[in-house]
């Protein structure tokens, strides 16, 4: 059942991460109705985040090969390259910064008290309503390479939010791009781009808190079928999503966020 349950766990995370209806809402719901809890919580986490890292790395490995060639010629060789290619290498660092820092000082206070069914509720119809707001007043019509680095950190401080858990990483990130108004698609391609680092790094980071040695063998394998279940589904959400956005509007998730909503209010109540 634990490696029925971790391939479970590794396609609703695969789809939540990058669609804007929150992965870590989802996966509190799951723990909660599930009771799928190991004796290291932490390493499987560690695992389904590693496996979405991947994704975004093989997905946009051509857009970020781009950028470390762009770099690596200008500071060692001092050459001509694209004026856009370093601007969006800036504006990605800006808006990591702010979510590094926060995440850094605020992850644990936030695990240890806000990872609740009851706040996920309020957190998904807050994220639905402000989607709304966007889909209905924002201008979408700018390119991701027309942002600045004041509007990069603006957005990097909304990523900050999706801290608390329902907010929606892609969500969150992809509602501020659009309220400064890029496109859709810009929205969403950049939101993916400011997310590799911070995945990567927040798993990098909780490698070393797992004691990997003492986990057992079917330990391993239930982290495993999460990482590679993950990694998998992540990489049709990412190109399903792209894909869909650049002819429709993402009032729909909106909407599927009001449902989730209402019946948590309802699984609330009859618990």
């Amino acid at each position: 059942m634990l490696y029925f349950y971790s391939i479970i766990f590794g396609v609703v995370q695969g789809i939540t991460e990058f669609l804007p209806i929150s992965s870590s809402g989802h996966l509190v719901i799951l723990h909660d109705i599930l009771n799928f809890n190991l004796t290291q919580n932490l390493a499987f986490d560690v695992a389904l985040h590693l496996g979405t890292g991947l994704a975004l790395v093989i997905f946009f490995w051509f857009d970020f090969w781009k950028m470390i060639q762009a770099v690596y010629y200008r500071i060692f060789f001092a050459a001509k390259v694209k004026p856009e290619e370093l601007k969006l290498v800036l504006n990605l660092i800006f808006a990591t910064i702010p979510a590094m820092i926060l995440g850094l000082l605020l992850n644990d206070y936030i695990e240890n008290l806000l990872r609740a069914t009851s706040v996920v509720v309020i957190t998904v119809i807050v994220g639905a309503v402000l989607l709304l707001i966007v889909e209905k007043y924002g201008k979408n019509n700018l390119d991701l390479h027309k942002l600045n680095w004041r509007q990069s950190l603006y957005l990097g401080l909304a990523e900050s939010l999706a801290l608390v858990p329902g907010l929606s990483r892609s969500g969150i990130t992809m509602t501020a791009g659009m309220s400064l108004g890029l496109s859709r698609s810009s929205a969403a391609r950049f939101s993916f781009l400011m997310a590799t680092p911070i995945i990567l790094g927040a798993g990098v980071l909780k490698i070393a808190e797992v004691p990997w040695l003492t986990l057992g063998a079917n330990n391993l394998i239930v982290f495993a079928l999460g990482f590679v279940t993950a990694f998998i589904v992540s990489l049709a959400a990412i190109k399903w999503l792209l894909a869909f956005v650049a002819n429709h509007s993402l009032k729909v998730f909106a909407y599927y966020r009001f449902g989730l909503a209402l019946l948590l209010i309802v699984y609330l109540l009859a618990k």
